[in-house]
C-alpha cells in the first residue's frame, strides 16, 4: 500500500505579502458598502508592496477574503483586509470576497489588532496604538485569552487580570515582554509631530518614551527645538528629566538647559598658513624645509621671551 503523501500548500502572493488566511465560507460584498475600522491604527500606503498586491489582484483577483462584521445599518465594518480592499479599488474591482462574522466591539478590536500586528514592517506608532487598543479591550473583557482544546474548538477563558498581567498576555502574542508593551503604549502620549519623528527614526523609541512623560506644551517646545537645530541628544532629555519643577519652566529656560547639556566643543590647536601668506615673508628660493626651520626658530625665541 502506497504511503499517503502530505498535501503541499503553495503560498499565494497575498499570503507572502502578509495577508491573513481565511478558511470560512465567503461571499462577494460590494466595496462601497464597507467602511474602515474605527480608529484603525495601521497605515495603508501606496508603496512597492501595494503595487505588487494590485498587480496580483488585477490578474488573479482577491485570493484571500477580507474579514467583516455587520454594522447594523446595512453596511459592513472592515476588521481585517484594509490593504487588500484598497488594492482591489485600485485594480477596479467593485466587490471583494468576504467572511462576515458577528463580533462585539472588543472582539473586533482584538481580531483587528491580531491580524495586523504580526506584519514584518510595522511602525512604532502603529504598534503603540494597536497594543493600547487591544489592552483596553482586554481590560473591558476582564483580560480575555483564547485557548484551543484537543478537538480544535476555541474556548473563551475570562480572568480578572491586573494591568501588568494584561501587558504580559498582550506581549506574549507578539513576542514582546510586558515591560516592552508598556513602553510602546507610552508612545501614544506623544504629540503627533514627535511621533512622526519616531516613525522616521529621527528620534529613538527609548528617548521618545522619556519625552512622553512631559506635558504636551513641553513636548511642543522639544519638537520646535529639533526642527530648528536638526538634532536631539539623550543627555539633553536626561537634563530635562533631572530639572526640578520641569512642568513650570519657560521655553527659554528649556533651551538653556538643553544647550548646556551638550558637551563643549574642543578648541582645535591646528593652525594653517597658506603658501600665499608665507610668500610675503620668505625669498622665492626658500623651500619648505627652510621655511619650517625659520618659523620654529622664531617660535622658540618667542617662547623664551614669554615663558615667565
Amino acid at each position: 500500500m502506497a504511503a499517503k503523501r502530505e498535501k503541499i500548500h503553495f503560498e499565494s502572493v497575498e499570503e507572502l505579502l502578509g495577508a491573513p488566511i481565511a478558511k470560512d465560507v465567503t461571499e462577494e460584498i460590494e466595496i462601497k458598502k464597507i467602511h474602515p475600522f474605527n480608529n484603525h491604527p495601521f497605515k495603508v500606503l501606496d508603496d512597492d508592496r501595494m503595487i505588487d498586491l494590485v498587480k496580483s489582484i488585477s490578474v488573479n483577483g482577491v485570493l484571500t477574503p477580507v474579514l467583516l462584521r455587520p454594522d447594523g445599518s446595512g453596511g459592513y465594518e472592515m476588521i481585517s483586509g484594509h490593504r487588500r480592499m484598497h488594492a482591489a479599488k485600485l485594480a477596479g474591482l467593485k466587490t471583494i470576497p468576504s467572511v462576515i462574522k458577528e463580533m462585539s466591539d472588543d472582539d473586533a478590536v482584538i481580531a483587528m489588532v491580531d491580524s495586523n500586528v504580526q506584519r514584518e514592517e510595522i511602525l512604532p506608532s502603529e504598534r503603540a496604538f494597536s497594543l493600547k487598543m487591544k489592552m483596553d479591550a482586554m481590560r473591558r473583557q476582564g483580560a480575555r485569552t483564547d485557548k484551543v482544546d484537543s478537538e480544535g474548538t476555541c474556548r473563551l477563558e475570562v480572568d480578572k487580570l491586573q494591568d501588568k498581567k494584561t501587558c504580559d498576555v498582550v506581549g506574549k502574542d507578539v513576542g514582546l515582554g510586558g515591560r516592552q508593551v508598556q513602553r510602546y503604549v507610552k508612545l501614544t502620549e506623544l504629540i503627533p509631530d514627535l511621533l512622526t519623528l519616531v516613525d522616521s527614526k529621527k528620534i529613538g523609541v527609548n528617548m521618545a518614551v522619556d519625552i512622553a512623560s512631559f506635558d504636551k506644551e513641553l513636548q511642543g517646545w522639544i519638537y520646535e527645538y529639533v526642527k530648528d537645530n536638526g538634532f536631539l541628544k539623550t543627555q539633553q532629555i536626561e537634563a530635562l528629566k533631572q530639572t526640578n519643577n520641569v512642568e513650570n519652566i519657560s521655553q527659554r529656560v528649556m533651551i538653556e538647559i538643553m544647550n548646556n547639556a551638550l558637551p563643549e566643543k574642543k578648541i582645535s590647536g591646528k593652525v594653517t598658513l597658506s603658501e600665499k601668506k608665507l610668500d610675503k615673508y620668505f625669498p622665492p628660493h626658500f623651500g619648505a624645509k627652510q621655511r619650517e626651520m625659520v618659523i620654529v626658530g622664531l617660535l622658540e625665541k618667542w617662547h623664551e621671551e614669554h615663558k615667565d
